[in-house]
């Protein structure tokens, strides 16, 4: 990743300073400033990229990003946090110790999300982009049973496209989202029939 959108010069960044001193998240997410919506999107994400099997994982994290994808369309700078989370802090000198153990991890996302091909990210594709972003959000909060991560690794790979202006994550997160509506469409035509013969079935 560059340094105008890569994850370890910004991270550098807030968390330089005495290490006794403390970050907010407000001051986290307000220093993150255009791609704010993005990280904390793929942030909120990540659990669901992963079959944990916990009930309601989805919603439960897919709310508060149809919240942020709601903001952003709206046109803030920075997301707006509820003040019970605005003013939660840690330490610098903890955050410089995690930035030390991540760096190597952070260095290989870095070596493979660069930009490139970047009219994916310009102009109408932006749009529809962020568009099926918000799509795909609403199709994780919704309690749809084994639709989840086709819908969370497009909104992931979505977000890494915004961060760094990469294309190719981009047309990962199209692929994604394709097989996603796909998927979703098949459940929810398929699931009611199903029910209904077990329903049948049982009488």
């Amino acid at each position: 990743m560059s340094e105008r959108g890569g994850l370890l010069p910004v991270l550098e960044r807030l968390f330089e300073g005495p290490r006794e001193s403390k970050l907010t998240l407000e001051a986290f997410v307000a220093g993150l400033e255009a791609r704010s919506y993005a990280f904390i999107i793929a942030a909120l994400d990540l659990p669901n990229c992963v079959p944990t099997g916990i009930p309601f994982l989805s919603t439960v994290t897919g709310v508060p990003m149809l919240i942020l994808a709601a903001q952003a369309w709206l046109g803030r700078p920075s997301p707006s946090l509820p003040s019970f989370l605005a003013g939660r802090s840690l330490p610098r000198g903890r955050l410089q110790d995690f930035l030390v153990r991540a760096r190597r991890h952070i260095e290989r996302i870095e070596a493979a999300v660069h930009p490139r091909r970047d009219w994916w990210l310009t102009g109408t594709p932006r749009r529809l982009l962020q568009f099926a972003l918000g799509l795909m959000i609403l199709v994780l909060a919704v309690p749809i049973p084994f639709d989840n991560l086709l819908p969370a690794w497009s909104i992931l790979f979505f977000c890494l496209a915004l961060i760094e202006g990469d294309g190719l994550m981009a047309m990962l997160g199209w692929a994604f989202a394709v097989l996603g509506v796909v998927l979703t469409a098949f459940l929810l035509i398929v699931g009611p029939l199903v029910v209904i013969d077990l329903v049948k079935s049982a009488t």
